[in-house]
């Protein structure tokens, strides 16, 4: 692959990793405005239409009106209430299908010249079929909205379809570094290096727990309680912590403790980093240039989510900073993968 293709390629990968965040932020807007349950079919090729007549505005409006959403919480709003909400489901929706075509189109493209081996040709196919396959997860969690006395998604699902897009962004992702930069940084494997290496890896681990505790914590509304920090309810562990038995049944189900547990997770998760700073730039650590800016990108970038957590939570969870929020921590799992990209060692991969 030559450098001005491997530009090309990667630029487009970018492209659409970027566009993964913009799906991540529309899903967050379509969850907190309670959006989601709006479209009651799974047309994914018709779909791409919106409403083009009254009558099938009126028409989906009425399969809206079977399900408990809207005789729990929107009964009456009529028509033009139903499209407000309706509009951000189906942008949701839509972007998804065009970022299918963003990837298969070029893709093919690609193949037909000749501009990408196969094993890379195949790993991008693998992708668009994930993607596909998330489009179902998708349909998946809204189904569970359907249930009686239900007026949202199942926690577990949101929870499920929020890691599978963030697995999917996170493997074109590191695709895209790959093919930009097909050789590691030249690095002595110092002492600094290695234990750099090792926190970089636990860092990871402990932040993708962080987003799947967010998840729960905004699947079951437990941002809405104690919108305070960093007590709650005046205490530092709240009192019905453990109030249910078996003890992991409140990790899932317990809102003050899925609350607790993600403000613990993320307060790891930022000390965590905090050693990664300290260990890749000391002196002597021995990292490349690369690694350092990446590693200084990860300070500011864990700052800003913390601080967009703590805003989150004591505004009381407004849309904006609900969304921001959730696509923000995409991005700072990006700038954690560029960071352990910047540290790999062995032959180049891509």
């Amino acid at each position: 692959m030559t450098p001005a293709h491997r530009r090309l390629i990667s630029g487009w990968l970018f492209l659409l990793c970027f566009m993964l965040l913009g799906m991540i932020a529309i899903g967050g807007v379509t969850r907190l405005t309670g959006s989601g349950l709006s479209i009651m079919d799974w047309q994914p090729v018709s779909g791409m239409i919106p409403p083009l007549s009254h009558a099938e505005w009126e028409r989906l409006f009425a399969l809206y009106q079977t399900i408990p959403q809207y005789h729990l919480q929107h009964e009456g709003f009529g028509l033009e209430g139903f499209q407000k909400i309706f509009w951000a489901e189906w942008i949701h929706r839509f972007w998804g299908r065009l970022m299918g075509l963003v990837l298969l189109l070029p893709l093919l493209w690609f193949v037909v010249r000749g501009m990408i081996t196969r094993r890379l040709a195949v790993r991008l196919f693998v992708f668009f079929i994930l993607g596909a396959l998330q489009g179902g997860i998708g349909w998946f969690m809204v189904a569970s909205g359907f249930r009686a006395n239900s007026t949202a998604v199942e926690p577990v699902r949101l929870v499920l379809h929020l890691s599978a897009a963030l697995l999917l962004y996170g493997a074109i992702l590191w695709t895209a570094f790959s093919i930009r930069w097909p050789q590691p940084e030249p690095t002595p494997q110092t002492p600094g290096v290695r234990l750099t290496r090792r926190l970089a890896c636990i860092t990871i681990a402990l932040l993708c727990i962080t987003i799947i505790a967010g998840g729960f914590t905004a699947g079951t509304h437990a941002g809405f309680l104690f919108n305070t920090f960093p007590l709650m309810d005046g205490h530092l562990v709240p009192a019905d912590y453990a109030q249910l038995s078996p003890l992991w049944m409140n990790w899932v189900v317990n809102k003050a403790a899925i609350q607790f547990d993600h403000r613990l997770l993320a307060t790891l998760t930022a000390l965590s980093i905090g050693a990664v700073l300290l260990a890749g730039l000391r002196k002597g650590a021995g990292l490349g240039p690369q690694a350092q800016n990446g590693i200084i990108l990860l300070g500011w970038a864990v700052l800003i989510q913390y601080a967009l957590g703590v805003t989150t939570l004591l505004l009381v969870v407004p849309v904006w900073a609900g969304a921001v929020h959730q696509t923000f921590a995409a991005v700072l799992l990006g700038v954690m993968l560029y960071v352990l990209h910047t540290l790999r060692r062995g032959r180049p991969q891509g």
